[in-house]
């Protein structure tokens, strides 16, 4: 799967995108005709302690899944988008078997 990673208004690290690559790799095993993934990262300008954004858009042939998750680190919102996303992927799969 090819994973876009974009981040907003900020330069991010090399490790981030490390695991942000490794942690969507893992979402194959959910869904493998997973096409590609895009990953934004932003950061809100508010005074909560809670301000990384994490919105992550997968597309598989015939849809598209957009999930947006605010934590306190990017690591945690793209974890919490990760088993989001994966919940999405086995309902697809389950509801793609049940028309075959």
């Amino acid at each position: 799967m090819k994973v876009d990673v974009h981040a907003v208004n900020f330069a991010v690290d090399r490790k981030l995108v490390d695991f942000i690559q490794e942690r969507m790799g893992k979402l194959e095993k959910y869904y493998d005709r997973v096409v590609s993934s895009d990953v934004f990262l932003k950061v809100e300008r508010t005074s909560d302690k809670e301000n990384k954004v994490v919105e992550i858009k997968i597309n598989v042939p015939g849809d598209d899944f957009l999930v947006k998750k605010q934590c306190k680190t990017f690591e945690e919102a793209v974890e919490l988008s990760a088993e989001s996303l994966e919940r999405l992927l086995v309902k697809r799969k389950e509801k793609i078997r049940a028309h075959i």
